[in-house]
């Protein structure tokens, strides 16, 4: 009875090392580690995230086939639409969509659209899922990171506290 209990404990352990070890690998890049991010946008325009120093920027990761992606991009556009001139931008990151799907669902976003056909971008930021959003401040660095589906009242509570100064409020 012992070597069967003393068995259980054992393989309770290596499954709890299992799981600690799966979720390292997972991880995100901290707060705070922000890694380079210039693409082209659906118009062949050139895209650097370094370019928008001095604003706070949502860097949305999504696909075309994703629900919880397609589900959040109206309330993503329209915080875009209300708060752009307020020292915020947002770049949306396609992933492994179709490019006649990515045209069509991405022409009709307000902000940039970017492309990143090989996922060089989706691996330098540690995407494992969509859609993946990473908050970054006005001095470039990432701040807070949302898996999965991001509400317009929560975009809102983390982008507030980030806004420089000089950015009015409505």
């Amino acid at each position: 009875m012992r070597s069967w209990l003393k068995l259980a404990l054992l393989a309770m352990a290596a499954v709890v090392v299992a799981q600690l070890l799966v979720q390292r690998s997972l991880r995100v890049p901290l707060p705070g580690q922000t890694p380079p991010l210039s693409l082209a946008a659906l118009d062949g325009a050139a895209v650097d995230l370094a370019a928008l120093r001095g604003k706070v920027v949502l860097v949305n990761f999504w696909a075309t086939w994703c629900g919880p992606c397609r589900a959040e991009l109206p309330e993503l556009a329209a915080f875009y639409r209300a708060q752009r001139d307020r020292c915020f931008d947002l770049l949306g990151v396609v992933e492994e969509s179709d490019r006649a799907d990515v045209n069509r669902m991405g022409g009709a976003l307000p902000y940039p659209v970017l492309l990143d056909t090989r996922a060089e971008a989706a691996r330098a930021w540690q995407v494992r899922g969509y859609p993946t959003s990473f908050l970054v401040d006005a001095e470039g660095q990432v701040r807070q990171v949302f898996s999965g589906q991001l509400s317009l009242a929560e975009l809102e509570r983390a982008v507030e506290p980030l806004r420089p100064a000089g950015c009015a409020a409505r």
